[in-house]
């Protein structure tokens, strides 16, 4: 019984350690310790294109970052020339490659992203009843107008930052045309009363305040993954989840 009464002494004594501070060593290390503020830039000094450039494809300077892969896919497919993302004085949107499709390898199919969510539709022919649904494997599998509207929503006139962005919802006018309708081709089209975009082709942005790292949140369904980068002619916020094109309560 002593025996175990010792042990069960040395170590609560063993566990206190941590907690005193107060020893030679640790007063010494205190000491030596220099504490530098450091401040992260948000200027990346380049255009929004050249920052999707220079993550989308495997290039000499940026072998494994590709990070907006998918989304430059999808941007060359929908024939949107990217010298849009030069424009100034406008907020961009930018899609990391799990906010298009995350890929199980071991399944080797779709798990999540836009494609898993916006699957593509069978209906019962000449009726609108679905059949069946199935993730798309491509964006070819989309009517090109509807991954067009996409990336239009996808593009704010002017600059809303974290600066301007509040608590309260603002709602941002985008480059989607008003009245734009999605396809029945995909569940897209079921969304938002069967119209798939918002019907004003404007957006909702707001902080969230119940969140330590205080996201950007889209549509109040959809937090930035990394924001603020402020780029020579716009700022770029970074989604790695779906985005909803359309306002929702």
């Amino acid at each position: 019984m002593n025996k175990i009464i010792l042990i069960l002494k040395r170590y609560a004594f063993v566990l206190l350690l941590p907690l005193s501070g107060c020893t030679l060593f640790d007063m010494d290390i205190q000491k030596k310790y220099d504490y530098e503020h450091k401040t992260l830039d948000p200027n990346i000094n380049i255009t929004a294109r050249q920052f999707l450039e220079n993550r989308s494809y495997e290039s000499p300077i940026n072998l494994n970052d590709t990070v907006f892969k998918w989304m430059r896919k999808g941007l060359e497919y929908a024939e949107i020339d990217l010298a849009a993302y030069e424009k100034q004085g406008m907020t961009f949107i930018f899609l990391h490659n799990d906010a298009v499709r995350v890929w199980d390898s071991k399944a080797k199919k779709v798990t999540a992203g836009m494609w898993f969510d916006f699957p593509i539709v069978t209906f019962k022919p000449g009726t609108e009843e679905i059949l069946s649904t199935r993730p798309a494997l491509k964006w070819e599998d989309y009517p090109k107008e509807d991954v067009k509207n996409y990336f239009l929503y996808l593009m704010l006139l002017g600059s809303y930052n974290f600066n301007n962005i509040r608590l309260t919802a603002v709602d941002a006018q985008t480059l989607l045309p008003p009245l734009s309708l999605a396809s029945k081709k995909s569940m897209l089209g079921t969304y938002n009363d069967g119209k798939g975009f918002d019907q004003e082709g404007k957006m909702s942005l707001r902080i969230l305040n119940n969140d330590d790292l205080a996201p950007i949140e889209i549509n109040n369904k959809t937090k930035n993954r990394s924001g603020g980068y402020v780029a020579t002619n716009a700022i770029v916020h970074v989604y790695g989840a779906t985005i909803y094109p359309y306002r929702q309560q």
